[in-house]
């Protein structure tokens, strides 16, 4: 079958921008596999992270994760329910047949480090090619969504409603994800509990967003007063990062003690705050990762309380992601209030957009697309 050259970003070193250029995809698909013209992929701190790998992300690489589009060809087989015309999010990767994945949670599956960050299978042939005619790496967390294609599995693309603004839903399948999941399915949160999120970014924001949708109070800390702003708006009681008393303010604005925490920042200091300021039994969930060690201080577990890494917000996305847009649908979860869309061609300003805090959540649109 004939190969699909289109334009992508491209990361071709940890240090240099990204270029926009002509690459090419092999045409063929296998069974269960699909291709996607690209509407939307939004641009998540996991990407940005590649430049702070050690090198154990291989480039010169397409990147992106976040990304929502419309099915123009599919390698038919078992995989087969996702057809042609279908409007799809595309979430994470994950090889369908470990415990994890088995039991129902395949953001634990054995093999997500490789599969998403790390190369790929090692048995799949390279798909993609730059403009230099060089192998670009293997597709970055299943999708290699920065450009105007990607080929993915259909194991990994959810399919929604074609009424749906498809341009916007692609943080719906990582950022949003991750927040609204850890309030949903991680702390299972319901009326009469409480809690505190620190950092208001687009995962912190999520989270806040999903809290008030199921009738949870939030106090939301940040050093940034216009997110603190944004999480005001979504009904967060707002907190600045750097009040004295912190976790002493916390428990009198939650009555006692927060009975959830989410921290997305991997401060130290933040994250023992968190822990002071919970109830009893309260549980403390961590989605940023750690790049020092963590030192808890005395007292912080104490009284039952727990701390646990939260990965992807323990979501199934085919099952949370309906969830999600029907929310959004009755006004209890305005996600697109986040966004910010940049051309493609403006990739490198939406990088610095992000690093800056300037934008919660940067959404390419690409262009030129020629299948």
């Amino acid at each position: 079958m004939t190969p699909t050259r289109f334009r992508a970003a491209v990361l071709r070193s940890y240090e240099e921008p990204f270029a926009v250029e002509d690459v090419v995809l092999d045409g063929a698909l296998a069974p269960g596999e699909l291709l996607v013209e690209i509407a939307g992929c939004g641009m998540c701190r996991t990407d940005l992270a590649v430049r702070r790998s050690a090198g154990r992300s291989p480039l010169p690489a397409v990147l992106g994760h976040e990304g929502s589009g419309v099915v123009v060809r599919t390698g038919g087989g078992a995989e087969s329910r996702i057809g042609v015309g279908d409007h799809v999010v595309l979430g994470f990767d994950s090889c369908g047949y470990c415990r994890g994945c088995l039991g129902g949670a395949p953001a634990y599956c054995d093999f997500f480090a490789s599969l998403n960050l790390f190369g790929g299978r090692a048995q799949e042939p390279a798909r993609l090619t730059g403009a230099d005619g060089k192998e670009l790496a293997p597709r970055w967390f299943g999708q290699s969504s920065f450009g105007a294609y990607a080929l993915v599995s259909a194991r990994n693309a959810v399919r929604v409603d074609p009424a749906l603004p498809v341009e916007l839903l692609g943080p719906l399948g990582c950022g949003f994800l991750t927040g609204a999941g850890a309030v949903l399915n991680t702390f299972r949160a319901a009326p009469g509990d409480t809690l505190v999120v620190l950092g208001a970014g687009a995962v912190g924001l999520a989270a806040v967003m999903a809290a008030g949708a199921v009738g949870v109070p939030s106090v939301a800390v940040d050093r940034h007063p216009e997110r603190l702003a944004l999480a005001e708006r979504f009904g967060a009681l707002p907190l600045s990062a750097g009040t004295a008393g912190l976790a002493e303010r916390i428990r009198r604005l939650t009555d006692g003690g927060a009975r959830y925490a989410l921290d997305t920042t991997a401060s130290p200091r933040l994250v023992n705050e968190a822990l002071w300021a919970l109830r009893p039994t309260g549980t403390l969930g961590l989605v940023a990762r750690l790049h020092s060690p963590l030192a808890l201080e005395p007292g912080t577990l104490d009284r039952g309380r727990a701390v646990r890494h939260i990965c992807e917000g323990d979501a199934v996305p085919a099952l949370l992601i309906p969830v999600l847009t029907g929310l959004w649908r009755a006004g209890r979860f305005p996600f697109d209030q986040l966004i910010r869309t940049y051309p493609l061609s403006d990739i490198n300003e939406a990088e610095r957009d992000c690093e800056a805090g300037r934008v919660v959540k940067p959404v390419l649109l690409p262009e030129g697309r020629t299948p």
